[in-house]
């Protein structure tokens, strides 16, 4: 479990793509390494991994073709920068949202627009996602927990901040770019409830 509230980045030292599909990303995380334990679970990029080795300079972690499939790493290349967040503990604060680090969609940056001391950026919304992504909820990008500013017929928009702005990707990443998105949990479990109530499951109907 995760808050979405990134305070490091790390950097892709190493992918290597393996044949089988999936692929081995080492990843220099010098500020956090002191932190992180062979199977610590770590967001990276809004992915939940697990650290299969630990030395000086960082981790590595294994990325299954699944991941591969659902998720922006898809794209990312080494020597690229990635957000970076240990896994929350029950003694945190929690200052952003619950975050899993299980991605639901893939989503194009449309435009990175300044405004005020920050950007204005707009992201394509997957079908899929449509129900989840209202208007003042949470949105999870890259990782990085995000109030919805937004709803239009193309996709959401978020009002991104400098501190987010310098603290995360979404700083270097523009249009076009390639982005995971996390639905808040609470929000899917709110659709699924009135789903199947609509279907007549929560009221014992057959």
């Amino acid at each position: 479990m995760f808050t979405g509230l990134i305070s490091h980045q790390g950097r892709i030292a190493e992918r290597i793509d393996l044949s089988g599909g999936g692929a081995t990303f080492r990843i220099e995380a010098p500020e956090i390494v002191d932190a992180i334990a062979i199977k610590d679970s770590i967001c990276v990029d809004g992915v939940c991994l697990t650290a299969v080795a630990v030395d000086a300079a960082g981790f590595t972690c294994d990325v299954v073709p699944e991941t591969l499939r659902r998720s922006a790493l898809a794209e990312v290349h080494a020597g690229d920068r990635v957000n970076l967040e240990l896994s929350l503990r029950l003694a945190d604060r929690l200052g952003g949202h619950l975050v899993y680090g299980h991605v639901d969609a893939t989503a194009r940056i449309v435009s990175k627009v300044p405004e005020g001391q920050g950007f204005r950026v707009s992201v394509t919304l997957p079908q899929s996602l449509a129900a989840l992504i209202v208007e003042k909820g949470y949105v999870a990008v890259d990782g990085v927990s995000l109030t919805v500013a937004a709803v239009t017929d193309q996709g959401f928009e978020i009002a991104l901040i400098p501190e987010t702005a310098r603290r995360t990707t979404l700083g270097i990443k523009g249009a076009g770019d390639l982005v995971s998105l996390e639905a808040d949990p609470l929000a899917r479990y709110a659709v699924a409830a009135v789903q199947h109530y609509a279907t007549g499951a929560l009221r014992g109907e057959r």
